[in-house]
């Protein structure tokens, strides 16, 4: 079996508006292009609105929250198959923080994802624990150089109060 995986993918800048970088930081778009082979979609990005990009466009700060809050899904649908959960619905609605300094530099310095799993069948002490070890193993999470934390709800499928 083997342990390694590579990925690639190509950024490509779309944003020079006829005379590149040369007018100065508001001369030019930050619209860009993502693609990896084998993929049908490209998802077309650009700079937070923040730093002159466009709103409508995905920014790097939010493929980065996309991809933690998709990593722990998909371990925890992992995890809670282990268990003998059966997840019927799974909504997560993440958020992470940009910290500026002063010299134009900064950092995400933290994140929260809030899923809201639905069960069906299973222990829900055992969906709840699910989480802690979905965490445990999401490769995004664990390669990431801030906190992630989690603030999960659960409902239950059957229970006409969730």
């Amino acid at each position: 079996m083997d342990l390694t995986h590579e990925y690639a993918v190509s950024v490509e800048w779309t944003g020079n508006l006829g005379t590149g970088t040369s007018g100065g930081r508001r001369a030019h778009s930050r619209d860009h292009v993502v693609r990896a082979a084998g993929k049908v979609h490209e998802i077309h990005g650009s700079a937070d609105p923040a730093f002159f990009g466009d709103a409508e466009r995905w920014n790097p700060e939010e493929m980065l929250l996309s991809a933690l809050a998709q990593c722990h899904m998909l371990s925890y649908l992992y995890v809670a198959v282990q268990r003998g959960v059966v997840v019927v619905a799974y909504r997560d609605d993440a958020v992470a923080h940009l910290e500026r300094d002063a010299d134009g530099s900064g950092r995400i310095t933290g994140a929260t994802l809030r899923p809201v799993v639905t069960i069906a069948a299973g222990s829900p002490a055992d969906a709840d624990d699910a989480h802690a070890e979905a965490a445990r193993l999401c490769f995004i999470a664990s390669s990431v150089a801030f906190p992630v934390r989690h603030e999960a709800t659960l409902l239950l499928a059957d229970d006409p109060l969730s």
